[in-house]
């Protein structure tokens, strides 16, 4: 389902005009009832897996990076390993919110390295639309679901994961939470009345710290790697905000005709977000061999991580 902004006008006090100017995003994608993040991880994993041309039983190792899982136990991955029919694979979750994804890829970066020929199918899927507040009109209009994933295995040619690096700074998690249903605090029926069960987000504090360290991992990345901007072909950021992003690739000394969005269409799925712009980004012919591409997240956590890889 298409979710528009003058959608979102029958449901909370905003504007298409207001949400476009603070946020670029025009439309996000909302799971039908009944879809979990498992279904929709699992359909990406599929086409991954066809567009690498690797079996579901090559797999040494499926990660799914999600904060959104199908339930708490057991883990998303374990309903993808059984779906896709990859028996001889391990699996679990990763929650590191919006940058997710990069944590994800990097730890299977180097599982590949430290394991002759394995292969690690790498998820980053959100059903986010199941833990919005749809009457907070401040987080409402951001989020939308899907899901992305890539293959990682030896490379037989100069294809390289170069560089990555993840951090948190963990007395910042506030910032963003959903409160209840964990073991801190069960759910019950006031947390329940008290819509504790959604998300929660002080979004001009994470504004302040999302430009920063943004444009701080792509200036990392680079550095770490001994690139210059030149060097980059394209930068795949999680999709976060029109307005995070501009700034913080300017304060790089980034071009944005380098940075790759597509947050008009699908909002900021957090994990899912940098798959699903690196998959756009490689059939729109923006991703070519030997390319050097970075991608980078950061969110609720806080949490960041950035990974450099040679295409």
């Amino acid at each position: 389902k298409v979710l528009t902004n003058f959608d979102l006008e029958k449901m909370v006090d905003t504007s298409d005009e207001w949400i476009t100017q603070r946020t670029g995003i025009k439309e996000r994608r909302i799971a039908d009832d009944g879809i979990a993040t498992s279904d929709l991880a699992t359909q990406a994993g599929q086409r991954a897996l066809e567009n690498a041309g690797v079996e579901p039983g090559e797999l040494d190792m499926i990660v799914v990076a999600t904060f959104s899982p199908d339930e708490l136990l057991p883990a998303c991955a374990c309903h993808v390993q059984h779906r896709l029919g990859a028996e001889n694979a391990g699996a679990y979750d990763l929650s590191a919110a919006c940058a997710g994804f990069v944590y994800a890829f990097s730890t299977a970066a180097d599982f590949v390295r430290v394991r002759e020929n394995a292969k690690v199918l790498v998820i980053g899927a959100e059903c986010l639309s199941k833990v919005t507040d749809f009457t907070d009109r401040t987080s409402c209009i951001i989020f939308g679901d899907g899901a992305g994933a890539v293959v990682l295995g030896e490379s037989g040619d100069s294809s390289d994961v170069l560089y990555c690096s993840v951090g948190c700074k963990g007395g910042q998690a506030g910032m963003m939470t959903i409160p209840a249903g964990g073991t801190r605090m069960p759910a019950s029926h006031k947390t329940v009345d008290d819509r504790m069960h959604f998300m929660r987000i002080r979004g001009r504090e994470v504004f302040k710290f999302a430009v920063r360290k943004m444009s701080d991992l792509l200036i990392e990345g680079m550095e770490k790697c001994s690139l210059t901007v030149d060097d980059i072909a394209l930068v795949v950021p999680h999709q976060v905000n029109l307005r995070i992003i501009e700034p913080a690739a300017e304060r790089a000394g980034i071009p944005i005709e380098k940075v790759f969005m597509n947050i008009e269409k699908y909002g900021n799925t957090s994990g899912a977000s940098v798959p699903l712009a690196l998959d756009e980004a490689v059939k729109a012919g923006r991703i070519k061999r030997g390319d050097h591409v970075i991608l980078v997240g950061f969110g609720g956590g806080l949490v960041w991580g950035v990974s450099v890889v040679r295409w």
